[in-house]
């Protein structure tokens, strides 16, 4: 008896776990398009030291239009001005991993003051995707860009991050200067760029005057930005 209604307890506990599941799957599916976050991730070694250049020194790229294969945009490994996600993650991960190398030197190193780093990090990385949406919802901007798109542009200031940091543990306040004053007019120009493509596509030169206006406003703000961020978030690592 006592195994029998064993049995149906396993049972029972069994269909709750599968039918758990599948709800996670179905919410999960249901707010983050997988087949959508597997293209951001589509890249190799080629791209991404390519791309890692572009971003060091994009003033000599011509083309900053996306391609597309039957009005399918082609993945990162295929075109270096689609955005992706890779280099942002794992910036994002080498730039904790410096913070708590830098406090260790300074002898500030602690679990919260880490934990404390990366999260004003991803923080304010959220908070600057919601104000771009934000300004594309009310610029009316016609684009192709998603949150994907806009938490990978915003993601690649952590490669400017990273280099300011190293170079100010190598060099010192001056040699910090140096690399945030070069890492930030390099992203400056690569945001302005590739935004302005993505925002001001073809759909939308041939609107009003006054949304050109906006929609310029927005990329020129998106950019101006950047240097403040990186500023905030690298400052104090570098003494």
């Amino acid at each position: 008896m006592i195994q029998a209604v064993a049995n149906v307890a396993m049972a029972y506990g069994s269909s709750i776990a599968t039918h758990g599941k599948d709800m996670v799957h179905k919410e999960l599916h249901r707010f983050v398009s997988v087949n959508k976050l597997k293209y951001f991730f589509a890249v190799d070694t080629a791209y991404v030291a390519k791309k890692l250049g572009l971003l060091v020194f994009p003033y000599t790229h011509q083309n900053w239009e996306v391609r597309y294969s039957r009005d399918v945009p082609l993945p990162p490994r295929q075109d270096l001005n689609a955005p992706d996600l890779y280099i942002p993650t794992m910036a994002f991960i080498t730039y904790v991993l410096l913070a708590g190398m830098a406090l260790g030197i300074q002898k500030r190193f602690s679990p919260e003051v880490l934990g404390l780093c990366a999260s004003t990090a991803l923080v304010w990385v959220m908070l600057e995707v919601l104000a771009l949406l934000l300004g594309v919802y009310l610029a009316a901007v016609r684009s192709e860009l998603s949150t994907f798109h806009l938490l990978a542009y915003s993601g690649y200031k952590y490669v400017g991050m990273i280099l300011s940091v190293l170079t100010g543990l190598l060099f010192g306040s001056d040699g910090y200067y140096v690399a945030l004053a070069w890492t930030s007019s390099a992203l400056m120009y690569f945001i302005v760029r590739s935004l302005r493509t993505a925002a001001l596509g073809p759909d939308s030169m041939g609107g009003p005057a006054p949304r050109q206006h906006l929609q310029l406003y927005l990329t020129l703000g998106a950019a101006a930005f950047q240097p403040l961020i990186i500023y905030w978030l690298t400052f104090h690592l570098v003494r």
